[in-house]
C-alpha cells in the first residue's frame, strides 16, 4: 500500500473539522475572567478557552466595557464586534466584587477554580480583600495572572489608571519603529510621526504571553501541587518583540530612527507598488539580491549595490525602491508573483501580494485549513470568526460558540459550581449583587 502524502498525513490527523471528535487538553482547568475594560484578559483566557479550559467571565452586572469597544459604534445584539471576538467559548456570569456578597461569591468560585484573571489597577483587588494574598489562603493551588500596563510594583505601578492598548504600545517602544521617517521631507509634516499599529496589539501581544504564563504554571502545579501569582505588563511584552532595537541601542548607544516600510537588518525587504496594489519583495543576500536583479532585468543595481553594506545603508533604500519600481509599477500584482515564480536561475527572491482584510479573508487557503470558520451561534446567529491557530494531531482546539450575552450563564454556574438556586438568584439579582 502506498504511503499517503505528507500534506494528506497532516490534513487528516490534525483537521480542525474534526476536533470535536478528539479530547481536549485543558478540559479540567477551571478559569475565572475579571478582566475589565481589557482585550489582553480576555485574549489571554480566549487562547485558553478554544483549548477546553472551563472559562468563567465574571462581568459586573452592567457588563464589561469592553462590549462597547467596537469599529465605529457598530454592535451585533448590543455586543461590539470586537467583543464578540473574544466571547468564544466562555460562559458568562455578573457580579458585583465591590459588594460584600459579591465577594463572599466569588470567594466560593475561586474555592474550585484553577486560575484567575484580572486587569484592574494594582491594589485594586488587594484593597477589596479578594487579591492573591487573600485568594490563595483560601485555594494554595491558585495561580493568579493580573495584567496591567504598568505592573505590579516599579515606580508607575502606584497608579490607578486602568490598562490601555495604546499605553502599551507607546511604553513598549515599537511605536516609535513604525511610520513615516521625519527626514522623508516629500510626506507631509503630519503624516511624519511615529505611528500605532493598526489593531490592538499591546493587549493581544500582553494577553498571549499572559496565557503562556499560564501555562507554565500549570505545568509547574502539576509537579509542585502548589499555584502562584503572574504579573504581566503587556510593554513589556511589546519591549520583547521589537527584535534588535533594544540590542542595537545597547551596543552602539543609538536610536534606530523610523524606517517606514524597510528593515534595518535586511534589504531588500520591503513593499514595491504594483500596476494594481502592492507587493511584497525580499532578496537581500547576495546570491538573492542577484536573483532579484536577474528577475527585473537590472544587472546595474548589483553593480551599484553590490554587497550588505551598501544595501544596508538608509540613504540608499529609497533609491534603490524606486529603480526597481520602474519595474513593478507597470505590471500588476499577478504578473510580478509570476515573474518571481517562474525565475530558475541561481538565487532565490520572493514576491507576494499585500492583502486588504477582505481578501485575505476570501484567501481558500485559509478556509481549506479552517482558520476561519462559519458558526451557527444560538445566540447571535451565523456569524464567521477566526479560529484556532495551532492545529493539534491529538488535543486540538476548537470553537464551540462564539459569545454570550451579559450574565447568560448565570443561572447554569451558580447552580454549578455553588448549589444557587432560581430563588436565591432573583434575591441578590434585586440587591445589585449579580
Amino acid at each position: 500500500m502506498e504511503e499517503m502524502s505528507w500534506a494528506d498525513w497532516a490534513r487528516e490527523n490534525t483537521d480542525p473539522r474534526k476536533a470535536h471528535l478528539k479530547p481536549e487538553a485543558l478540559e479540567d482547568v477551571v478559569v475565572l475572567d475579571l478582566s475589565y475594560g481589557s482585550f489582553a484578559g480576555l485574549y489571554a483566557s480566549s487562547l485558553l478557552a478554544e483549548y477546553g479550559a472551563k472559562v468563567i467571565r465574571i462581568e459586573p452586572p452592567e457588563g464589561d466595557i469592553a462590549r462597547k469597544m467596537t469599529p465605529f459604534g457598530i454592535k451585533h445584539k448590543d455586543t461590539g464586534l470586537a467583543y464578540i471576538v473574544e466571547g468564544r467559548n466562555k460562559y458568562h456570569i455578573t457580579l458585583d466584587i465591590t459588594k460584600e456578597k459579591g465577594r463572599k461569591l466569588l470567594k466560593k468560585l475561586v474555592k474550585k477554580a484553577d486560575v484567575l484573571i484580572e486587569t484592574y489597577p494594582p491594589g485594586y483587588m488587594d484593597e477589596l480583600g479578594i487579591g492573591y494574598r487573600q485568594l490563595r489562603k483560601i485555594n494554595p493551588q491558585l495561580i493568579y495572572c493580573a495584567i496591567h500596563s504598568f505592573g505590579h510594583f516599579g515606580p508607575k505601578a502606584k497608579t490607578k489608571m486602568r490598562d490601555y492598548d495604546v499605553i502599551d504600545q507607546a511604553m513598549g517602544g515599537i511605536v516609535w519603529t513604525t511610520g513615516i521617517p521625519e527626514d522623508y521631507e516629500e510626506y507631509p509634516e503630519h503624516t511624519r510621526v511615529p505611528t500605532k499599529l493598526g489593531n490592538w496589539m499591546g493587549w493581544y501581544v500582553g494577553g498571549g504571553f499572559a496565557a503562556f504564563g499560564i501555562m507554565v504554571a500549570l505545568f509547574w502545579r502539576r509537579k509542585s501541587g502548589k499555584g502562584q501569582f503572574i504579573d504581566v505588563a503587556p510593554p513589556e511584552a511589546m519591549a520583547k518583540v521589537t527584535n534588535y532595537y533594544i540590542q542595537y541601542y545597547h551596543y552602539r548607544r543609538k536610536v534606530i530612527n523610523r524606517v517606514a516600510n524597510f528593515d534595518p537588518a535586511v534589504f531588500v525587504y520591503t513593499l514595491a507598488r504594483a500596476k494594481d496594489g502592492m507587493v511584497f519583495m525580499a532578496g537581500f543576500s547576495d546570491i538573492n539580491f542577484y536573483a532579484l536583479t536577474q528577475i527585473i532585468g537590472r544587472p546595474d543595481l548589483r553593480e551599484k549595490y553590490p554587497t550588505i553594506r551598501e544595501r544596508l545603508t538608509p540613504e540608499n533604500w529609497p533609491v534603490c525602491l524606486a529603480e526597481i519600481e520602474k519595474w513593478s509599477r507597470e505590471r500588476t500584482v499577478k504578473e510580478i508573483i509570476d515573474a518571481f515564480l517562474a525565475y530558475k536561475g541561481e538565487g532565490t527572491a520572493v514576491a507576494g501580494e499585500v492583502l486588504k482584510p477582505i481578501e485575505t479573508f476570501k484567501v481558500e487557503n485559509w478556509w481549506d485549513r479552517g482558520i476561519f470558520q462559519e458558526i451557527d451561534d444560538p445566540e447571535y446567529g451565523k456569524l464567521v470568526v477566526q479560529s484556532v491557530v495551532a492545529k493539534f494531531e491529538k488535543t486540538p482546539g476548537r470553537i464551540k460558540w462564539v459569545c454570550r450575552r451579559v450574565g447568560a450563564d448565570n443561572d447554569y454556574i451558580y447552580k454549578e459550581f455553588l448549589g444557587l438556586n432560581k430563588s436565591d438568584l432573583e434575591e441578590l439579582k434585586k440587591e445589585g449583587v449579580i
